[in-house]
């Protein structure tokens, strides 16, 4: 399984390279699955994954690790030494998810899993009004955030929920449909405010 995730997350890496998202990314193409073969991996496990996915999130863009590639997933957070392919999963609290979004004026990428490593969004060092609304009404999010460096904001809300996101900045905003389940992106690059 970990030789068909290193293929999937090379694949990854060379479309958001392609896409300028990410530059002078390379995966070894023959992986071992020998964690200790990598200390870089080797550093991560055991690690909570919030705790990195947060630490991750708010690296500057500047200084953002280019010797990993961390794939934010629905259920846990994949982390893989570029220079090896070997790689480690973190698994991520039960009952939360992690969904980040990049509000957007003019520029956007395609995204499905969240990037901690390469994924950069329009609106760095912003602050925005976030509301998210479950479809019953309730509200879990109802505050200004600052988008990170990279233009991001991560949500840490309740895993298998539906509902919508409004994100409003100045005179623009933007609704979304919003879902925590299994199958659902963690990463929303489609939030354009209008």
């Amino acid at each position: 399984m970990r030789n068909r995730r290193t293929t999937a997350v090379a694949a990854v890496v060379g479309v958001l390279a392609v896409a300028g998202i990410a530059t002078a990314v390379v995966v070894n193409q023959n992986p071992t699955d020998d964690t200790a073969s990598s200390p870089i991996v080797a550093e991560f496990e055991g690690r909570d994954a919030r705790e990195v996915i947060d630490e991750l999130e708010a690296t500057p863009a500047a200084e953002r690790r280019t010797d990993i590639f961390a794939s934010v997933r629905a259920d846990e957070l994949l982390i893989t030494d570029l220079a090896t392919g070997v790689e480690t999963s973190l698994p991520k609290p039960a009952g939360l998810f992690y969904y980040s979004f990049a509000p957007y004026v003019d520029q956007t990428h395609p995204c499905t899993f969240h990037s901690l490593t390469t994924c950069l969004g329009e609106m760095g060092n912003t602050d925005v009004h976030v509301l998210v609304v479950t479809d019953d009404g309730d509200t879990l999010v109802d505050e200004t955030r600052t988008t990170s460096d990279a233009g991001w904001v991560g949500l840490w809300l309740p895993a298998e929920i539906t509902g919508t996101i409004t994100v409003t900045y100045g005179d623009l905003s933007v609704t979304s449909p919003i879902a925590t389940g299994d199958d659902d992106k963690t990463c929303d690059s489609t939030l354009q405010l209008t």
